[in-house]
């Protein structure tokens, strides 16, 4: 069915363009969309226009005058009214802008501080990380721990101590960076913790070693700038000793550190590495074994570990070919080392110590030094013993294996290295079945 419409009725509802609907209708100023809401209308964007609260008359000469004298007699009420807590008023708001100040502050502050990113190299050391030995301790009825030293800013426990000792000499105002000449006679270890810390504080560095010490000791130390000074490697590190005393005596301004006599040696240890096997164990350690070496390490965290529960037991551990006291051994004695701080002192063969520092690499995937395979290695002889079963038993690893491929240690790889040859890959089918290369 179709409606039909008349032609005046279909005129009038013919629809009207877009515009000519705006035209020819006129809405109230409050239906007119705002500025904001016409955002999505560009055509509906237009200035906006001031509205006149007048009624539209001109105002005369003299309201004009009437109402400027009203204004200024209010001004003048106003300004009486308001001089009295201006001041009141000022000093309110120079406080509120003071605890705003005081606020922002705080909140920068507290931001930097949630900052975990150290000042410079030396806030690195310490705290270094414990992990449990898996796979070299079988027969073993104790547990051992090992505390990673090797883990530190230059890779071995004498970044400690270095530290340690430049601290102290500048709190007593004996060094000044930029003026005094650091000397320490060194096997490196200490050498090496002694110039890095030193490069960080502008001092100079000179360095008295054997001349058997290996060359990557060297090679670090003198990246650090330190200067090296070899010595009759026949004498050993008294050689150095000595020739490191002669320095000082003709240098100005020169200071030998002595690591064998300095207390700020085991202080150290006391203060930061005993606190730190305490912490991490939570007070369950039973037995802490270290090398013996200079004596600070295991008389500093022995001292405060027995502090803290004397029944802990210190275990020294020395080379089977040097003589260090224990108990009622005569040998020499560092003296930094407290000898009636060790419960026992055992001695480990370099060939033990050689096996055993592979062995970790191998099956643990730790890279130490030979000082730390000895340790580890009187560790499992200790967690062998009956009476220790059960207990927690913390081993120091003093230093990371890197620094050795020269040595003994390292010897047979460094010779197997150096024979690689660019060849084809059928020996891989070889090793694959088990067997070593060729």
């Amino acid at each position: 069915m179709t409606l039909s419409l008349s032609p005046p009725l279909a005129a009038a509802l013919r629809p009207l363009p877009l515009m000519s609907l705006f035209s020819s209708i006129s809405l109230p100023i409050s239906l007119i969309p705002s500025p904001n809401r016409a955002k999505s209308f560009n055509f509906l964007r237009t200035p906006p226009r001031a509205v006149s609260r007048s009624n539209g008359a001109a105002a005369s000469p003299a309201a004009k005058a009437a109402t400027v004298n009203t204004k200024t007699v209010s001004k003048k009420k106003e300004s009486k009214k308001e001089s009295g807590s201006n001041g009141r008023a000022l000093v309110a708001k120079a406080e509120v802008k003071a605890e705003a100040k005081a606020e922002e502050t705080e909140a920068e502050e507290e931001e930097e501080e949630g900052l975990n990113i150290a000042d410079n190299v030396t806030q690195l050391i310490g705290c270094t990380p414990m992990v449990y030995l898996n796979k070299v301790v079988e027969g073993c009825v104790a547990n051992i721990a090992a505390k990673l030293e090797s883990m530190e800013p230059c890779r071995s426990v004498k970044d400690r101590i270095a530290n340690s000792m430049i601290l102290a000499a500048e709190e007593s105002g004996t060094i000044t960076p930029g003026k005094t000449v650091l000397v320490e006679a060194t096997a490196g270890n200490t050498g090496i913790g002694v110039a890095f810390v030193a490069a960080t504080k502008g001092y100079k560095v000179i360095v008295t070693m054997p001349a058997s010490v290996d060359i990557e000791k060297k090679i670090i130390l003198r990246a650090l700038g330190a200067e090296v000074v070899l010595t009759d490697p026949v004498k050993g590190l008294k050689g150095a000793q000595e020739k490191a005393e002669q320095i000082c005596a003709d240098i100005p301004n020169a200071y030998l550190l002595q690591q064998f006599d300095n207390t700020a040696n085991s202080k150290i240890h006391y203060e930061s590495t005993g606190p730190e096997i305490w912490e991490d164990t939570k007070g369950l350690v039973d037995i802490v074994v270290a090398s013996i070496g200079t004596g600070g390490t295991i008389t500093g965290t022995g001292n405060y570990l027995k502090k803290m529960n004397k029944t802990i037991k210190v275990i020294g551990v020395t080379p089977l070919d040097r003589n260090v006291p224990s108990g009622d051994e005569p040998g020499y004695r560092p003296p930094v080392l407290d000898v009636g701080l060790l419960d026992e002192v055992l001695k480990v063969s370099n060939e033990d110590a050689i096996e055993m520092a592979w062995r970790l690499a191998l099956e643990e995937g730790l890279l130490v030094g030979i000082s730390s395979g000895g340790a580890a290695a009187a560790a499992i002889r200790i967690a062998k013993r009956p009476e220790n079963s059960g207990k927690l038993i913390v081993v120091i690893f003093p230093s990371f294996g890197e620094r050795y491929i020269r040595t003994a240690l390292f010897s047979s790889i460094h010779e197997e290295v150096q024979k690689l040859r660019e060849d084809n890959h059928n020996w891989i089918t070889d090793y694959v079945r088990g067997s070593r290369r060729e």
